[in-house]
């Protein structure tokens, strides 16, 4: 697979449409994430800026999990900005995703989040200093 498969779109479209069926945008999402296909982060990556610009914190939540998956720690400090942007939403499911990737691998996410803490931004100040508690 590759960076242009159609899947990403149509999930993209889905993820906007609160017509859409909810199984069958978690299941193309996991499909996707199964993949592991790490061509397809600048595409996910895109779709959560553009969820965080229109305060789509569904999107944020379903494509902050398919990055994590797919992108692992390194992707630590995006979604810790991501999780900073109040949407409003309890984040449950991006708040075990910063965790579970914290604890998986500990030593590399002190190294990620660690510039985090002198962020101008005291909210992402915050959500480091959280997720760096998961780390030991």
């Amino acid at each position: 697979m590759n960076a242009t498969d159609p899947r990403i779109e149509r999930l993209l479209v889905m993820l906007d449409d609160l017509d859409a069926d909810v199984d069958e945008t978690i299941d193309l999402a996991d499909e996707l994430a199964a993949t592991g296909d790490p061509s397809l982060l600048p595409h996910l990556e895109a779709g959560l800026d553009r969820a965080l610009t229109d305060r789509n914190f569904y999107a944020r939540e379903v494509l902050g999990g398919m990055i994590g998956t797919i992108g692992g720690p390194d992707t630590l400090p995006l979604l810790v900005r991501a999780s900073a942007v109040d949407l409003g939403d309890d984040q449950d499911g991006l708040a075990t995703e910063i965790a579970d990737l914290v604890t998986a691998d500990p030593k590399k996410a002190r190294t990620l989040l660690q510039p985090l803490l002198t962020d101008d931004d005291l909210t992402v100040v915050n959500r480091a200093d959280w997720a760096l508690r998961f780390a030991g």
